[in-house]
């Protein structure tokens, strides 16, 4: 006898939220999404591993949206820290589908943009979504103030060490009141994610959902090859010409996603960008493309690919 999956509403989300998911075609929550529901409602610090691409992000913005007062001040009152740009632009679109519902602005702040624009906005914002740089540049200039923070995030922790952002990291949470919740979300806890997680969390539920895919890595065959820079485009032709099949490109920024694309396409093969600017719509239509074989090159940044479940990659 099978029982119906559990929705939202069965685990005690808000009706206002449940209808914003909805809209959006989210019925079911992930695993992690119910795991943490219930300890990170109850602001409970939080430790969770979970892969890429599991609904990371909604694990922890439900909750949130759930526990703030859209009239607390100061602001902003809660704060997320991610690794990169682009992902700080996906947190806060994902993000701002739970918090409109529940009369919460978002804000991101990261580099590549005027820092006084981005700063402008912080005040009037419950929500901050930030990389380390640049949060730890404005919080320095005394153009943001953090003191009315009390649920902190640190989403891809592992990542973020890896990219050696702990010493912004460390300054930002020094700036904190000592008596917020944290949350880790990371696909792993070891090493040096765990022993941060040990300094800025108190007694943490821990909540794990799967395992770390090392098959895919053992059975992968990998190549080096050593290509000066004015050769790489001529390289990448070959190679994806030669191996045929699907061929996924990663590159740095949204820019040099739609740079290479369009050079690949210059010389004769097919190519798609897949990155965060792009509409949904638009994102959807390149990937089914490039699942269904009709173009064998998409170009991606790493964070608008993240999760993705293609079997039939073969360079």
């Amino acid at each position: 006898m099978s029982s119906e999956p559990v929705g939202f509403r069965d685990l005690g989300v808000s009706d206002e939220v449940v209808q914003a998911l909805a809209e959006r075609g989210i019925l079911i929550p992930f695993p992690i999404q119910s795991m943490v529901w219930e300890d990170a409602r109850a602001g409970r610090d939080t430790l969770a591993r979970s892969k890429t691409g599991s609904g990371k992000t909604l694990g922890f913005a439900i909750p949130i949206a759930e526990r703030l007062d859209p009239d607390a001040q100061p602001l902003p009152a809660a704060l997320v820290l991610v690794p990169t740009r682009e992902l700080a632009q996906q947190v806060r679109e994902d993000f701002e589908v739970v918090a409109a519902a529940k009369g919460l602005r978002v804000q991101a702040v990261y580099g590549g943009t005027h820092v006084r624009e981005q700063a402008r906005g912080v005040e009037r914002s419950h929500v901050l979504i930030a990389t380390p740089g640049r949060l730890d540049d404005l919080a320095t200039r005394g153009l943001v103030r953090l003191d009315g923070i009390s649920v902190l995030v640190l989403d891809e922790a592992d990542r973020m060490l890896d990219m050696g952002f702990q010493p912004q990291v460390d300054r930002i949470v020094r700036r904190l009141p000592k008596d917020r919740q944290t949350m880790f979300f990371s696909a792993t806890l070891d090493g040096a994610v765990g022993r941060i997680a040990e300094v800025y969390t108190r007694d943490p539920v821990l909540h794990e959902v799967g395992g770390y895919d090392r098959a895919v890595v053992e059975e992968a065959d990998h190549r080096f090859i050593s290509v000066p820079p004015h050769e790489k485009l001529a390289k990448l032709t070959e190679l994806a010409t030669a191996e045929g099949g699907l061929t996924l490109v990663f590159v740095n920024t949204k820019r040099a996603v739609d740079d290479l694309a369009r050079r690949l396409k210059a010389e004769g093969v097919p190519a798609l960008a897949l990155h965060g600017d792009m509409r949904q719509e638009a994102r959807d239509r390149s990937l089914k493309r490039f699942e269904d074989g009709h173009v064998g090159v998409l170009v991606a940044t790493d964070v608008a690919a993240r999760g993705l479940d293609l079997d039939d990659i073969t360079l």
